[in-house]
């Protein structure tokens, strides 16, 4: 999502517009981009009547490294596969390449930007923010989590643009670090269009920073390093002085400028009356349609996570509730009324709103609504919890929308707990202790809520986790509470214990646990310890079962010439305990082309309802006493994902394919990729399959 500087810029192509505004990532959507494609004939509308321009500063595909973080709403989540699979996706379905050169397609219907390269994930939290970090992250952690939906976002997304961020990694600014801007970026991926700062991220590292001198030395840093456009008016102040000077050659400002250009003749903008154009026929009939709006609903009822479902008195989940039989439902809570909180930060005009209270309404005799605090905050002695509370105590069935909002989790502002802000946590155990009949908790947030005393309370039947669901949010809540949509969303994010955030400073960038210090790791990669819910946890209304149909026992690596197998240094993959070191391939030297591990999984829908269920496959590299990294290593990586319509009863083939190099590999502490010989794991659901990788000629 664009900066706030962006959004509210007038000039050039800084504006967003995305009005089907919803938080998609707990689907694990395929790659299809539906929703996307609607917002760029959105977009594209907007532009033909001078309200919009063709470059949209989006995706922010940064990982949601530590629960804290205020724009980890902005994100895909935790995961490395699932966010560069939504990275490409994303670019795909927003620009929508049409027209080919021979090699790829070369029009554009707008130009996406991937951001913000790399490692950025603090806003302001213990007296840091992100003008003033540097982030101290190794050649590990860089490769096989920072960097890696980058670099899908420009070498399969081939996105347009990528926008480097305000804070230092390893000590140089990221927007003057060569290796990182032509180096990694356009060099290694081949990034065919401009890289831009993130807003003012120049003037940052000079004045801020201080990391040059003078103004001119800190345009050449930028320029050579390989920055094509600034966000802000920096360059334009000093560059004319800087190529006066010598610092700057005519030939630098010349590459930044054919990158520009370049994109904005891909995007059309020299073809004339854009009328003329393919897109010529977008206009105020295709916002806002009715296409578009139930796009909306259908993304924000996928995006619901079924965190609990309680035993009812007859033996039946409490799940879905039953108008006839909860005729009258007090619905309550800060949010239960929620309008602009819906749809988070960074987004254009919803075309209406529909609030929990209505989508409640719509299903009951009547709805009772009562805030129960006055605000998200929820602070102060005049909280109204006895009204409530009454409410409850009077109604067949209540449903309390709690959760966060824009002045808890935002840009600029990080979080210092895990726990429902102020007395929010004594509004839904008040309510559910009056309660008659079932009670039903609805959380809003961007990230993850320590939830502990809720889930355990017996009084409180059911948990679901809406994100910030888009200007349809309230249909889909009630949608899922009543049963019209069985809900098969999962969480894109660890939810940890608030002690968690004693032991993790959000400064220390390492993913990886050190045990020895106290440090617990991050994400479900890595860190093994209590959670309130884990990464990719997620209920259904009905029951479904794996059975594996289809997948080798074996594999053969085979070798480009004149490679083999290597023993890898203890330097690079030895582990804590110095247990012997793993035999490898690296990836550079393996014949990649076709080594691919085929998975088909049969999914049977074994309750009652038809519903959609997310396969995910998760990967063990052999352990540590065979061929492997050991402690470097993932505890289990995700490393495929579909998604699959199943009806009650019936029985639906999932098949896919894993790359052996690209998913089976591990980066050693250099950030080499290496693919581990012997035993891997694959686990789905209950199941695990165990694949053992051999070579074709071992070396020493």
């Amino acid at each position: 999502m664009v900066h706030a500087h962006e959004l509210n810029a007038d000039r050039d192509e800084r504006k967003k517009i995305l009005l089907l505004t919803t938080h998609l990532v707990h689907t694990l959507m395929d790659d299809r981009s539906v929703q996307l494609q609607a917002v760029s004939d959105e977009a594209r509308a907007m532009y033909n009547g001078g309200r919009a321009g063709l470059t949209f500063w989006s995706p922010n595909v940064n990982i949601f490294r530590d629960p804290r973080w205020g724009r980890g709403q902005e994100t895909p989540g935790e995961d490395p596969a699932v966010s560069a699979r939504y990275a490409a996706a994303y670019v795909r379905g927003l620009q929508q390449p049409y027209g080919s050169d021979g090699h790829h397609h070369n029009r554009l219907k707008l130009a996406a930007c991937c951001k913000h390269f790399t490692a950025y994930d603090l806003d302001c939290w213990g007296g840091t923010d992100r003008f003033h970090f540097n982030a101290v992250v190794g050649a590990q952690d860089l490769e096989d989590t920072f960097n890696v939906p980058f670099r899908a976002c420009v070498a399969d997304g081939r996105a347009a643009s990528v926008m480097c961020s305000y804070n230092q990694v390893n000590g140089v600014p990221t927007c003057a670090d060569e290796a990182f801007l032509r180096g990694t970026i356009r060099g290694k991926w081949g990034l065919e269009g401009y890289i831009v700062s993130d807003c003012d991220s120049v003037d940052v590292f000079f004045r801020d920073q201080h990391y040059t001198r003078t103004t001119e030395d800190a345009v050449a840093a930028t320029l050579r390093a390989g920055l094509d456009l600034d966000c802000g008016p920096f360059l334009a102040l000093y560059t004319e002085s800087a190529v006066a000077r010598r610092k700057v050659s005519d030939a630098d400002v010349d590459a930044a400028l054919l990158n520009t250009v370049t994109v904005q003749m891909r995007l059309g903008m020299f073809d004339g009356d854009p009328a003329s154009g393919p897109f010529g026929h977008l206009g105020p009939a295709d916002v806002c349609t009715r296409e578009h709006q139930d796009l909306a609903l259908d993304a924000a009822r996928q995006s619901v996570v079924l965190l609990k479902n309680q035993r009812g008195k007859h033996r039946n989940d409490v799940l879905p509730l039953h108008p006839a039989a909860h005729r009258v439902v007090a619905i309550v809570g800060p949010h239960a009324d929620a309008t602009v909180a819906m749809i988070g930060n960074y987004a254009g005009k919803p075309c209406r709103y529909t609030t929990p209270l209505q989508g409640v309404a719509g299903y009951v005799a009547r709805a009772v609504h009562q805030a129960g605090c006055t605000d998200v905050a929820c602070q102060g002695k005049n909280q109204p919890i006895a009204a409530a509370v009454d409410a409850a105590r009077q109604a067949d069935a209540t449903v309390v929308v709690a959760g966060l909002d824009q002045k808890v989790e935002a840009e600029g502002l990080d979080r210092t707990s895990l726990l429902l802000p102020g007395r929010q946590a004594e509004l839904i155990s008040a309510v559910a202790k009056a309660s008659k009949g079932p009670v039903i908790l609805v959380l809003m947030s961007g990230g993850p809520i320590d939830i502990a005393f809720a889930q355990n309370d017996p009084r409180i039947d059911g948990i679901l986790w809406v994100g910030y669901p888009g200007q349809a949010g309230g249909q889909a809540i009630a949608d899922v509470i009543f049963g019209h949509h069985n809900p098969g969303g999962k969480l894109p994010v660890t939810w940890y214990p608030q002690d968690y955030l004693q032991k993790v400073p959000m400064t220390n960038m390492a993913m990886r646990a050190n045990q020895a210090r106290g440090y617990p790791g991050r994400t479900y990669r890595f860190y093994t310890g209590p959670t309130i819910h884990p990464f990719g946890h997620g209920l259904s209304y009905t029951q479904f079962t794996h059975t594996l149909a289809h997948a080798p026992a074996q594999l053969t690596v085979r070798l480009s010439g004149g490679h083999a197998a290597t023993t890898a240094s203890t330097s690079s993959l030895l582990n804590a305990t110095r247990m012997r070191p793993a035999r490898t391939v690296r990836v550079a030297h393996a014949r990649c082309e076709g080594l691919t591990v085929p998975v088909h999984v049969d999914v049977r829908n074994v309750g009652d309802r038809d519903g959609a269920h997310a396969v995910l496959v998760y990967h063990a590299a052999p352990s540590s006493s065979t061929a492997a990294p050991g402690a470097d290593a993932p505890a289990r990586q995700l490393v495929a994902f579909e998604k699959v319509h199943v009806p009650a009863g019936g029985v639906a083939r999932v098949e896919m394919g894993i790359d052996v190099c690209d998913r089976l590999s591990v980066a050693d502490r250099n950030g080499v990729w290496r693919i581990p010989v012997g035993e891997h794991r694959l686990m789905i659901g209950e199941l695990t399959h165990s694949v053992t990788l051999g070579v074709e000629q071992l070396g020493v």
